[in-house]
């Protein structure tokens, strides 16, 4: 990190922020840049490292007021013991077990990488009907995702064989260096460079998987997607993702939905949204209509008098509510039609009632010979 870097400004907070305000500005950020929901990105992992050793730095009163006083540089003596895999003593297994309930993915202390080895996460989109995202739905899915290989049973070694525990790291799967600076002691863990982090090395690899200790294959799965999601929400399924490497645990499977558009209906919230139309004659006396619904055609009273733009609700015939029974409402607005070509009787009865209502209505057309007539005066 340059030492130009304003931790404050890293983390969004003032320079008189509350240990309170560190940790939401933290956890903020660290969901957002955490390396496992931006594979690949190595601008979001630098920036994730940046704002972990900003938080690590400002949330240790000592280291504080050093950071405060002198700057970066003097902050940084104080971390000499745990795991740091940037050398500034920031233990980053402590902060996601501190704000996430678990480890930050292969950011464990030595000695215990192996046993929170995880596989990566992976996501598909799954397309469902509107009534299938409103009532709820199973939906069998196929994935190509890593397995564990059975022929090894995921060790990565050949059958009648066993791993070797890592001789440089000891089955840590991290290398420790100390090294001394005019702070103290500083000690500083990398991954090992022998066994890459995994804490053991296959002498005899498992010819079907080539040491990996598992192997891409196509399977199916049920996706139960709960009443009331809607179109862009994601589905999390625990331990359907991706095998992790030689064993450990797999990773997670997110389900992003995509609700295709109904004809006739729109969702909006809980509720859904249509238009009927009528007729003048129909406003004006009232009638019944057919509107659509998640249970198909639905008949509607019209009340006599409607204006158009009117909304008529169907309560209950909505969308459910997530986890809840209840439902929304089907809200139909009323358009109006007013005819554009009238026969000559239509016309006479408009008229009439116009005339009876003492409503005043423009004068009838001139027929075509009285046109040409006044023409030439």
């Amino acid at each position: 990190m340059s030492v130009a870097t304003d931790y404050y400004e890293l983390l969004g907070v003032s320079r008189n922020a509350s240990d309170d305000e560190l940790k939401r500005a933290y956890r903020r950020l660290a969901r957002e840049l955490h390396p496992d929901a931006n594979p690949g990105d190595a601008s979001a992992e630098a920036r994730f490292k940046e704002v972990t050793i900003a938080y690590e730095t400002l949330r240790d009163p000592e280291r504080r007021q050093r950071y405060d006083m002198y700057g970066p540089e003097a902050a940084r003596g104080s971390g000499a013991g745990g795991a740091d895999p940037f050398g500034f003593g920031v233990n980053l297994g402590d902060i996601f077990e501190t704000f996430f309930g678990g480890q930050a993915g292969g950011f464990g202390p030595p000695g215990q990488r192996g046993s929170t080895r995880r596989g990566s996460d992976a996501e598909i989109f799954l397309d469902l009907s509107l009534a299938e995202a409103a009532f709820g739905a199973e939906r069998e899915v196929t994935v190509t995702l890593p397995v564990p290989c059975e022929t090894c049973q995921g060790t990565g070694a050949r059958p009648g064989t066993t791993p070797m525990t890592c001789t440089e790291c000891r089955g840590a799967g991290q290398v420790q260096q100390v090294r001394q600076s005019f702070l103290g002691q500083m000690v500083t863990s990398t991954v090992c460079p022998r066994c890459h982090g995994l804490g053991e090395i296959i002498t005899s690899p498992c010819a079907d998987c080539r040491g990996e200790g598992r192997r891409t294959k196509e399977r199916s799965l049920t996706v139960e997607v709960p009443a009331g999601v809607d179109d862009g929400a994601t589905l999390r399924i625990s331990g359907a993702g991706p095998a992790a490497v030689r064993g450990g645990v797999p990773g997670d499977l997110y389900v992003h939905l995509r609700v295709a558009p109904e004809p006739g209906l729109e969702r909006s919230g809980t509720d859904l949204l249509c238009q009927v139309k009528v007729s003048f004659a129909q406003a004006a006396l009232g009638t019944t209509v057919e509107v659509p619904s998640l249970e198909g055609a639905l008949e509607l009273d019209v009340p006599a008098g409607i204006q158009s733009g009117a909304v008529l609700r169907l309560a209950g015939k909505g969308v459910p509510r997530l986890r809840s029974k209840r439902r929304g409402d089907l809200l139909v607005s009323v358009a109006v039609e007013t005819p554009g070509r009238l026969s000559k009787e239509e016309e006479g009865l408009l008229r009439r009632l116009a005339e009876l209502r003492g409503e005043a209505v423009a004068p009838p057309e001139a027929g075509l010979m009285s046109r040409l007539r006044s023409s030439f005066h």
